[in-house]
Order: C-alpha cells, then structure tokens, then sequence
C-alpha cells in the first residue's frame, strides 16, 4: 500500500497490485429482454470474461476473482445447471492454452467435490499448466458461498489445532484467511456488481471487510472494458482510511 500525495492517511492500492471481485449477475435477465432461453445469457456472460482479462494489466489490476456458480444455485432448474457444468468444462479446456499464452494463472475457488470427475480433473488440469504465470491471476468461484467456505476453514484450524500444527489460542485474522480458499491471495480492494442489485450475495465476505463497493446498473453480458474501467476510476477517487482518520 501507499499513501495518496495530498491526502494524508489515505491509502490506495499500489499500481499493479489491484484485486477486483466481480459478481457476474444478469445474465438470465439478459436474455430475457431479447426472447431468449436463459443459457445464451450464460454463454454470452461468460464470452464477457475474455474482455475483461485483457484490459486487467493497463488498468493495474493483478488480481480478478469472477464469481461464477454459487453453492445455492444448485437450486436453479436441472436443465440449466447441466448446462453451466458443460459450459464450464467447455470453456476450461478451450481457454486454458491461451490464457497460458496471455500469463494468466488460473484458479478455481470453491468445493469442488460437488461437480462431475471429470470437470474436477479440467480444473486441476488447467492449474496446474497456469500456475506458473505471473502477469494476472484468474480466480473461478464455483460452487463457492462464503459462508460454506468458512466453514470448511474452522473445520481445518480444528484438525491443525488438533494434530498440534496449530496453537489455537494465537490464531491472528491474517493466518485465519490462509485457511480460506483465497488464502494465497490478497485482500480484494473493489467488489463490482453488476445489473443492479446491491448486496454481496454470500461472496469473499470475510475477505471483503475493507473492500470498497459498486454497483452497476448494466447487465453482465454488456459489461464491457469501458465500463470496467470506469469502475476503476471510481475506486481510485475514493478516500480509504481503514478506521483510521486523515
């Protein structure tokens, strides 16, 4: 972090080092509005990712965690998770070569016990030829929710404290989040969330405790990179004293 000249005490994030979440929402509403079955807002939602990835190094944005799948839309009618699920394998095994390419590391955040062998297979396929990229960091949420995943992170502080890996008393915040699914990651500095809705809907809750916010009224699929980036924009004029004053 540094320090804005001509505001003292207020922190910004260091150019580069940037990490947006985005909650990739109105994709059904999207096709709705032009007579559409809900899959093509899915498809044309997750064209959109491509976009937003290639701009991430000029606007100083390290870090972008889309969330894609939540543990509660497994509610959603048979059909259309069936069809996320091949999505997502289709776009894991046609993208990963060229996100290789671009310096994108891929992860997958989330239980992803809960998807076909097979998907979960492309998923540590596609880490595993990304992880030594170092120029953005792509982070999936699938079957992700928050709270679930804290959850799964008290029940591995138990097992640590348990096997003596852990003293339990002196368990600080930061070693906490190591426990988390993004516990190789920094905090996230800006939450987007698109089509209008204004709440964070069971995402990175415990990593968003400092995290600014802003809400786009425009629908996922034609959130594109000028939107983005006037998103950005507005982060960089925000005054963040994290409890502290002036």
């Amino acid at each position: 972090m540094s320090v804005l000249p001509g505001l003292p005490g207020v922190l910004i994030v260091e150019i580069g080092k940037m990490h947006i979440g985005i909650i990739m929402d109105g994709n059904g509403r999207w096709a709705k509005k032009r007579g559409l079955p809900r899959i093509f807002g899915h498809k044309a939602g997750a064209d959109r990712i491509d976009e937003l990835v290639a701009v991430c190094p000029e606007s100083g944005v390290k870090y972008l965690t889309l969330y894609a799948f939540s543990t509660e839309n497994w509610n959603r009618p048979r059909q259309e998770v069936k069809f996320l699920i091949q999505l997502f394998a289709d776009k894991i095994r046609g993208k990963t070569e060229q996100m290789k390419k671009d310096g994108v590391r891929i992860r997958f955040l989330g239980d992803r016990s809960a998807f076909p062998p097979d998907l979960q297979v492309l998923m540590e396929a596609s880490e595993s030829a990304t992880s030594a990229c170092r120029k953005i960091n792509l982070s999936l949420c699938l079957n992700y929710g928050s709270r679930n995943e804290i959850i799964r992170a008290v029940r591995l502080v138990c097992r640590d404290a348990q096997s003596g890996k852990l003293a339990l008393p002196e368990l600080t915040e930061d070693e906490f989040a190591g426990y988390l699914d993004t516990g190789s990651l920094p905090y996230p500095d800006l939450i987007i969330r698109t089509s209008g809705e204004q709440r964070l809907s069971n995402f990175l809750l415990y990593q968003a405790a400092y995290a600014e916010l802003y809400f786009s009224e425009t629908l996922w699929p034609d959130f594109k990179a000028a939107e983005f980036q006037r998103a950005i924009e507005d982060f960089r004029q925000r005054h963040r004293r994290f409890g502290k004053t002036a």
